[in-house]
């Protein structure tokens, strides 16, 4: 069984359909119908919803698109709706300010912004502005136009007002808390079903069992199999309980980070240790996707355009396997085979990804090409990490994704920059190698044509950053 609190309400689900989303059990079971389904797809931020967890005694509030949650996500948790937020007889704070700012017209998308905004208050000191765009990026609004909303943003934050939800949270701790245990868990419903162990040792001794599982780390992806697909998954394993999987540290030689670290999570980590890395991921989807996915997740779907591969492959991380009690190191780049195909075996999972500290330098950059700034996805990522010494490239590391059928490295063009000297004949010969590396395919984001010719400007674009002497039109003209 599962157990959470709605709003202040506990609940208990055993007999529950592992595939249903929580945004159907609001609508279908709870009959809240003010979470809206807009796309099932996590596009609009329409069904957002805030999700309470308990961290050291305080209360933390994260943004979820409802409608790629599922139900076993809500283990432990608050799950808290546009229908909690009124302060008795009065509006919250929040719907008070989309009110005087004149933020809403049609209305459709409004339970969704105002979650959104809900989340960004609590979370927030004070009103920011890059702070407010990050968590709006992911609610789409048709009709209204967004200054309105930021500005009801600005008036909720700078407001001191205190709400039910600071007043209730001693108690909501103490009732959260007294949820946690060790036990495995499972929800089951007719022929489908979902593992929640607790523990490494546990997912590890039921995914040998049941090496067919389908593994459920954030699932903003594997849910699409539900929503847009209209699949049924009959065996998931959920990995949201195990905190083992979201350890991050650093040691001595080595960055670690858990598979199941959210990129939310993983982004906050890596601020001061690889800021551009943390950065990039601010462009990844949306706020609501970062909070629920992972960075094993990213990985372990090995989509060709995945944000994180390229940055890893440039960094020469590598993962940390675990099939039952065995545990292996594997490089990344010998991780994927071809399209959505990768080395692990049956009953084997990500453990851990690694990133040598000998790779991490200032010289690291990535760039993310999309059709538009904010939740979307790479026609071309490109990262790139070169050691110079003396004016000399000794060591060259160059990856791209939405260029092949998997995130790859450019090795023949690493091999026209490795023993070189940083200049521009060195770089006319390194871009003329990416013609060897990739042939790319034309789909609905990019001609390929385009893809390769964008893959040369960011390289172009890198070797500009590193001289600070060539201007992007000067490298152009010479190499084009």
């Amino acid at each position: 069984m599962i157990q959470f609190l709605l709003n202040q309400q506990p609940v208990t689900e055993q007999h529950i359909d592992p595939n249903l989303t929580v945004l159907n059990y609001l609508r279908h079971h709870q009959r809240r119908c003010g979470s809206k389904e807009g796309c099932a797809s996590g596009d609009c931020g329409a069904c957002t919803v805030t999700l309470g967890k308990e961290v050291n005694g305080e209360m933390r509030y994260e943004t979820v698109n409802s409608c790629l949650t599922l139900v076993s996500s809500l283990q432990g948790k608050q799950l808290i709706t546009v229908e909690d937020l009124q302060q008795g007889d009065r509006l919250h704070p929040v719907q008070q300010a989309m009110v005087d700012c004149h933020a809403s017209q049609c209305g459709f998308c409004t339970p969704g912004f105002v979650m959104s905004l809900f989340t960004l208050k609590k979370n927030s000191q004070s009103w920011d502005r890059h702070q407010t765009e990050q968590a709006l990026a992911g609610n789409l609004c048709r009709c209204t136009g967004y200054r309105p909303i930021v500005d009801a943003a600005r008036q909720a934050c700078e407001s001191a007002t205190r709400d039910s939800f600071d007043r209730q949270q001693a108690s909501v701790v103490q009732q959260l808390q007294a949820l946690k245990n060790n036990r495995l868990q499972q929800i089951d419903w007719q022929d489908h079903r979902c593992l929640m162990p607790k523990t490494v040792a546990q997912l590890a001794e039921l995914y040998q069992r049941y090496p067919d599982a389908r593994l459920l780390a954030g699932g903003t992806d594997l849910t699409l199999q539900i929503t847009q697909q209209y699949k049924s998954l009959p065996l998931l394993i959920a990995l949201e309980q195990i905190d083992e999987l979201k350890q991050c540290v650093v040691n001595q030689h080595e960055i670690v980070l858990g598979a199941a670290t959210s990129l939310t999570a993983c982004s906050h980590f890596l601020a001061d240790k690889l800021p551009v890395f943390a950065q990039v991921l601010e462009r990844f989807a949306s706020l609501q996707i970062r909070n629920q996915g992972t960075l094993g997740g990213n990985i372990a779907n090995a989509s060709p355009i995945g944000d994180t591969p390229p940055m890893l492959l440039a960094l020469d991380a590598a993962l940390i396997l675990q099939c039952g009690a065995e545990q292996r190191r594997l490089p990344l780049t010998q991780f994927f085979l071809r399209y959505r195909k990768t080395a692990l075996q049956p009953g084997e999972f990500i453990r851990a990804v690694v990133i040598p500290k000998v790779t991490v330098s200032h010289n690291f950059h990535a760039w993310k090409v999309s059709k538009r700034l904010d939740d979307d996805i790479s026609a071309v990522f490109a990262a790139f990490n070169l050691q110079i010494i003396d004016g000399v490239i000794v060591n060259a590391r160059v990856a791209f994704g939405g260029m092949a059928e998997i995130p790859k490295r450019a090795s023949a063009c690493e091999q026209q920059l490795t023993g070189q000297r940083l200049d521009l004949r060195t770089l006319e010969y390194a871009c003329r190698a990416l013609a060897e590396d990739f042939q790319p395919l034309s789909d609905f984001r990019a001609s390929a044509d385009y893809r390769l010719q964008v893959a040369k400007n960011l390289l172009r674009r890198y070797w500009h950053l590193l001289s600070g002497e060539l201007t992007i039109t000067e490298v152009a003209r010479y190499v084009s």
